[in-house]
């Protein structure tokens, strides 16, 4: 018996390991920037107050990847933005979802410590979410939402 086990702990030192990794897209500066131009454009086709609004990227971990703020924009609006975008990073669905079911009636949601406000919107590479885009800034939330989710609609050849 002590010869069997022997032999079987040196067949499994000898055989070379395999692990399953999953292969994880993470979005670019570059690529936010792009996604940033994007919304941008649509800001002012649907005629965005003071300059256009804030716009922040975050990667799929929620992690500020880019921010942009124009200087007519209110200050506030900056740390807004990137609060959207972080919390629909975490919870891998627009932050609208999270408001309306505040609206709803789920007030505990509120203490969760994330931004329930609208105009967050994962963006998604190739059927995987790689990160979210938050607007804030424009001339109503629903504006908001329309200019983040022109963003994340941004086709990308390449992250």
């Amino acid at each position: 018996m002590k010869k069997i086990i022997q032999i079987v702990i040196a067949l499994a030192i000898s055989l070379p390991m395999y692990a399953q990794v999953a292969t994880v897209n993470s979005i670019s500066l570059e690529a936010a920037k792009k996604i940033v131009a994007e919304a941008r454009r649509f800001g002012q086709t649907v005629n965005a107050p003071h300059g256009g609004p804030s716009i922040a990227i975050v990667d799929q971990g929620g992690n500020l990847i880019y921010v942009e703020r124009p200087e007519t924009t209110f200050a506030g609006s900056a740390m807004v933005a990137y609060e959207k975008a972080h919390t629909a990073a975490m919870f891998q669905q627009p932050s609208r979802n999270m408001e309306n079911a505040i609206k709803g009636g789920r007030t505990p949601l509120i203490t969760v410590g994330y931004n329930m406000l609208e105009g967050g919107v994962p963006i998604i590479y190739n059927g995987q979410i790689i990160g979210a885009i938050g607007v804030s800034g424009a001339a109503s939330s629903q504006q908001d939402v329309e200019i983040a989710e022109a963003g994340a609609k941004t086709k990308l050849d390449s992250l």
